[in-house]
């Protein structure tokens, strides 16, 4: 009887393809933790920056930490040397809010440049003035001051974005000109703004004045109470998230479903089904 002799080209061909099939996987595998190190963004980190407003416990920084978690900014690192965390909500407590600090201090002794090399913010959220303002420091003197901190953070980093407050309402007792001083430095943060700001480096004025109440939104006629911790932590959260940006990640691939692979599929079955030659 003759025997029918099978050609071994269809099995030749099958080896091949599936040996291609089998590299085109082995990139993905091998080449996820490279492509998860390029995709995957350090945290922005963002300093909290002020007097105890901000520090002492500055409740609204934790409830700025939560909406953002919340909302999908989870990519980010609150920083600072200082850590207290006096509030009922978990959060990043890192910040930079020394209680009884004047900007004018932080400036004429320059504690600003190690603060910023301990900590290497991306982005700087600053309440910061009060002090001033009820020890009767000038507005001149107080902007300076303003002026000299940017120029430090752009030593830091020359794209530092910088959100600057006009400061929330004053009306202590013990003070009777600090409202007024208040208002006169909050109409001039502005035009500062404007003439400090660069493309590079952007200064972003934060409206911390319009409709915060020292009645009912403060418990002493200067540090905030719930309310106004909330009214705070609100009028941050659109400028930080313009800030911020929105750039996603897309995810990396495994590349079973790219065209490629399925054609290398289509065609090994195709092969698999395809009866030997006599």
């Amino acid at each position: 009887m003759r025997r029918t002799r099978q050609s071994p080209l269809p099995r030749i061909l099958l080896t091949t393809l599936l040996l291609a099939l089998g590299l085109a996987l082995v990139p993905s595998t091998a080449a996820a933790p490279a492509a998860t190190a390029a995709t995957a963004a350090a945290p922005v980190r963002i300093m909290p920056l002020g007097d105890s407003i901000t520090g002492s416990p500055g409740c609204w920084r934790a409830l700025l930490w939560n909406r953002l978690q919340s909302t999908g900014y989870r990519n980010i690192d609150f920083v600072g040397t200082l850590n207290q965390r006096g509030c009922p909500q978990a959060h990043d407590g890192d910040n930079e809010g020394h209680g009884g600090e004047l900007v004018t201090n932080v400036a004429n002794r320059n504690l600003l440049p190690g603060r910023l090399a301990a900590t290497r913010p991306d982005i700087v959220v600053m309440h910061f003035g009060t002090n001033d303002v009820w020890s009767s420091v000038s507005t001149d003197t107080i902007l300076a001051a303003y002026t000299k901190l940017v120029q430090q953070m752009r030593a830091s980093n020359p794209n530092m974005k910088i959100l600057v407050a006009q400061l929330i309402p004053m009306n202590p007792s013990g003070c009777t000109g600090c409202a007024q001083r208040v208002t006169a430095l909050n109409a001039r943060i502005p035009g500062w703004a404007r003439a400090s700001s660069t493309s590079r480096s952007p200064v972003t004025v934060v409206d911390q004045w319009t409709g915060f109440n020292t009645a009912s939104d403060t418990y002493d006629g200067v540090h905030p109470s719930a309310s106004g911790n909330e009214k705070i932590a609100a009028r941050w959260y659109p400028a930080l998230t313009t800030a911020l940006g929105r750039a996603v990640p897309s995810a990396v691939g495994d590349g079973r479903h790219s065209p490629g692979h399925r054609q290398l599929h289509s065609t090994a079955r195709h092969l698999l089904n395809t009866p030997s030659p006599s």
